[in-house]
């Protein structure tokens, strides 16, 4: 899970980044470590939803929603 403490270091990254100081080589890399963070906290969020969600047929059947096959 992503904080709040986390999500506005991202916020103050991305905005530093589009001064004309731009960021650090570490500060970069930090930016790169939470963005990744966030996606992956977002990806288990979005999951976690999915596997609560339903879909409820023409014939009034209740399903759950299944993975895709690739």
């Amino acid at each position: 899970m992503v904080t709040q403490a986390q999500i506005d270091r991202i916020n103050e990254l991305a905005r530093k980044a589009k001064t004309p100081q731009g960021l650090t080589d570490e500060e970069r890399d930090e930016q790169k470590m939470l963005r990744e963070l966030y996606i992956a906290s977002f990806r288990e969020s979005l999951v976690a939803n999915l596997e609560n969600t339903y879909i409820i047929d023409e014939h009034g059947k209740k399903r759950k929603v299944q993975k895709r096959k690739k």
